[in-house]
């Protein structure tokens, strides 16, 4: 094996993790990478061996308390060698003393652990059909006061992250609907993006169950036919049922792993679909 080096990646080569994802089966959304690079534009990292990088992480900071992990792959060819924990210690640096999290593969939750990161619950994906009838009561997230979408974002995610949503919810082709209560306040919304297959739904965030369904259903009304899937907490029983009830089949799992046991408590009965496996 010829000497590897690590360092931070461009914006362009983003895209080349963005591509490798794709390739591992993760189906990225067709504009991730514009969404993902300006939160942390020094998150973005990669082993490179004889000028060819070969390998890619991302360790984003949200704040100075917290940060994600994700696009962690090795070129198949390059696997086995190390550099892959190389690579994750690398880039984990760059969060400093921050609680990082992380989605990981389930078949490795061991090795993780043995690194010292601490398994919290699992993640499923489940795939559904698009169709059906536009519910009332539901209103386009872009009308808004962006202030207050991003104060209730802020309560079901570890960290504020008016960048990143402002840009999530403005994307060609993305779509972003929130349920107001009576008196105004939001009780829930949920974005929907078009993916190399079909359109992922995340995040959806909802006081409740019905919330959440009158939401996805408006997510998934326009697009008759097309696959969309949807990211859940499993430990969250009412969005097991729902997507169960909806006759919507599972596709992998994810293992949420954290460097500490007591990372900022999360409000999973609210959170029916993870933003994203890659940032949170």
């Amino acid at each position: 094996m010829d000497t590897v080096r690590f360092r931070t990646m461009t914006r362009q080569e983003v895209d080349t993790a963005v591509t490798w994802a794709a390739r591992e089966g993760w189906n990225p959304g067709l504009n991730d990478a514009e969404c993902f690079w300006p939160v942390d534009p020094e998150g973005y990292f990669c082993a490179e061996c004889n000028g060819k990088i070969v390998g890619t992480a991302a360790v984003v900071n949200y704040n100075d308390r917290f940060a994600f992990g994700g696009f962690y792959i090795v070129e198949p060819e390059y696997r086995a060698h190390g550099i892959g924990m190389q690579l994750s210690r690398y880039a984990m640096a760059h969060a400093g003393s921050r609680v990082i999290g992380f989605d990981g593969v389930v078949a490795m939750v061991e090795k993780y652990q043995r690194d010292g990161l601490v398994l919290h619950y699992n993640n499923a994906r489940y795939e559904g059909t698009g169709g059906g009838r536009m519910p009332e009561g539901l209103v386009q997230v872009r009308d808004l006061p962006f202030p207050e979408l991003a104060a209730y974002d802020t309560a079901h995610f570890p960290a504020p992250r008016e960048r990143f949503l402002r840009l999530w919810t403005s994307q060609p082709g993305h779509l972003g609907l929130a349920v107001p209560d009576r008196d105004g306040t939001l009780i829930g919304y949920g974005v929907r993006r078009p993916c190399c297959t079909g359109y992922k739904i995340g995040p959806l965030f909802a006081r409740d169950r019905p919330t959440a369904e009158q939401i996805l259903d408006g997510l998934v009304a326009d697009i008759p036919g097309e696959p969309f899937y949807l990211d859940i907490p499993v430990p969250n029983a009412d969005a097991v049922a729902l997507v169960k009830d909806r006759g919507m089949n599972p596709v992998f799992f994810t293992a949420r792993l954290y460097t500490t046991p007591d990372p900022v408590p999360l409000p999973l009965n609210e959170i029916f679909g993870v933003t994203t496996f890659e940032l949170g």
